[in-house]
C-alpha cells in the first residue's frame, strides 16, 4: 500500500512559516467536537473491539464506495493480503502489480507465499501499463493488482479486459484514492475486491493504523472477515489459519467523522490541484500532473516531475516547505525484493520517474497563499540549482 508521511502543524521558525506536506492537526481540530462524545462512550462502555461504532463505519464506507460489503482491518497491508487470499491467491501463484508503488503492495503478495510479478507504468500518470500487464500473464497468474496512485484511478477498463482474458480476478489497491471516480463508479468498486488503507495521511485517515476491504461478493466478504478473526466465523472454531486483523473501535469513530467530510475535503484538494496547475504552468523544468477525461481525481498527492530533483528538494526544505518523494526506489530495486531477479533497466519508466518525482504540500486546509509560496519557491529553487 502506498504511504504518506505524517504531518506537522504549521509553525514559524525564524520568521518563516513551515508549510507541511500534510496538515493532520487541522483535520483533527475540525472533527474534535464530533468525536468527543463518541470516544467517551467507547471508554465508558469499554467496547474496544467491534461494537456499534465499527458496524456504523463499515456500513457507511460500503455506501460511500457503492459496494455491498466493507470489512474493517487493522491496516491497509493486511487488507490487501486478506482481499487477495479471499479472491483465490495461494502460495506459488503469481500476482501482477506495478513497479511504481509503495512496497506494501508487493509485501502483501509475498506474505501469502505468492510471487509479485512487476510491470512498468505509463510515463504520464505513472500508473500500471495495461499492455505490460497483459504481457506478464502466465498460466500461474492468480490476480492482477492495479494501484490507484496519487489520487488517480488506474486505467480500469483496460485492466478489467486483461483480467477477463486471463480468467483471473482484479484486486484493487485503493489506498490513495478514496472517492476517486470513473464515469460515476467509485474507487474500491471495480474488482472482485479492493483494499484500502486509512493510514493517517490518506484522504480518509484514522488516528493510527487502519484499513478495509470492500467487495460486492458475499463469499469474499465472509472469507475476509473469517481470516481476519483468526480463521474463525464462530468463537473457538477455527477452520483455517488466519490472522488477527480487526478495525479498532477508536479508529472507527475517527473515520466515521472524517468520512462525513471526505467529499468536501476531496473537493478542496481538487481546487488546490487546479491552483497548482495554474501557478506552475509555464515554469521551466516542471512537468505538472494531468487529469483524464471521465475521471474524477482526488489528489492524494500532487506529484510534479523535474530535473535536479534532489537539489530542489533540499532548497525547499531549507525554505520551510515540506515536500516529499513518493517513491524514491522502485520495488524491484529494494533489497527486500532483490530475490525477484530484476535490476536496473528492467522497468525504465518507473526507474526514470523515481529520480524526477516530487510531492508538493497538498491537503484540504492548504491556503492559496501557502500554495503561492510553494510555487514561487519551487521556481526560484529550480533557477538556482540550474545556475550551480
Amino acid at each position: 500500500m502506498a504511504r504518506t508521511d505524517t504531518a506537522r502543524t504549521d509553525t514559524t521558525r525564524g520568521g518563516m512559516e513551515h508549510i507541511p506536506l500534510v496538515d493532520l492537526p487541522a483535520q483533527m481540530a475540525e472533527i474534535a467536537g464530533d468525536i468527543a462524545g463518541e470516544l467517551d462512550e467507547v471508554l465508558r462502555t469499554a467496547a474496544f473491539i467491534g461494537g456499534p461504532a465499527v458496524a456504523r463505519f463499515e456500513d457507511a464506507y460500503a455506501r460511500f464506495t457503492g459496494t455491498a460489503h466493507c470489512i474493517g482491518t487493522a491496516n491497509g497491508t493486511d487488507a490487501l493480503e486478506l482481499a487477495l487470499r479471499a479472491s483465490g491467491v495461494r502460495p506459488g501463484g503469481e500476482v501482477i502489480l506495478p513497479a511504481n508503488s509503495f512496497v506494501a503492495t508487493a509485501e502483501a503478495v509475498a506474505r501469502i507465499g505468492a510471487l509479485p510479478v512487476l510491470v512498468d507504468v505509463d510515463p504520464t500518470h505513472l500508473l500500471i501499463d495495461p499492455a505490460a500487464a497483459a504481457a506478464a500473464v502466465t498460466a500461474r497468474t492468480q490476480a492482477i493488482v492495479p494501484v490507484h496512485l496519487f489520487g488517480q484511478l488506474a486505467p480500469m477498463a483496460e485492466i478489467l479486459d486483461v483480467a477477463l482474458a486471463a480468467g483471473v480476478p482484479v484486486v484493487e489497491d485503493a489506498a490513495q484514492s478514496q472517492g476517486a471516480e470513473w464515469h460515476g463508479k467509485v474507487s474500491g468498486s471495480f474488482g472482485a475486491a479492493a483494499a484500502t488503507s486509512f493510514y493517517p495521511g490518506k484522504n480518509l485517515g484514522a488516528a493510527g493504523d487502519a484499513g478495509a476491504v470492500t467487495t460486492d461478493d458475499p463469499e469474499i466478504a465472509a472469507t475476509v472477515r473469517m481470516l481476519g478473526a483468526h480463521g474463525s466465523s464462530e468463537k473457538y472454531v477455527h477452520d483455517v489459519v488466519g490472522m488477527n486483523s480487526r478495525l479498532d473501535t477508536v479508529q472507527a469513530v475517527v473515520l466515521d467523522a472524517k468520512l462525513a467530510r471526505l467529499s468536501r475535503w476531496n473537493g478542496l484538494r481538487e481546487e488546490a490541484a487546479a491552483r497548482y496547475g495554474s501557478l506552475l504552468e509555464g515554469v521551466p523544468g516542471v512537468t505538472v500532473p494531468r487529469g483524464r477525461g471521465g475521471y474524477t481525481d482526488v489528489w492524494h498527492l500532487y506529484v510534479v516531475q523535474l530535473e535536479n530533483r534532489d537539489g530542489v528538494l533540499a532548497r525547499l526544505g531549507g525554505a520551510g516547505i515540506g515536500a516529499g518523494i513518493h517513491y524514491p526506489t522502485p520495488i524491484h530495486l529494494t533489497k527486500a525484493f532483490s530475490y525477484l531477479g530484476k535490476g536496473a533497466g528492467d522497468f525504465p519508466v518507473a526507474e526514470a520517474a523515481a529520480g524526477r518525482i516530487l510531492s508538493l504540500p497538498l491537503f484540504p486546509h492548504i491556503t492559496a497563499g501557502q500554495q503561492e509560496r510553494v510555487a514561487s519557491t519551487l521556481a526560484e529553487s529550480l533557477r538556482r540549482v540550474r545556475l550551480q
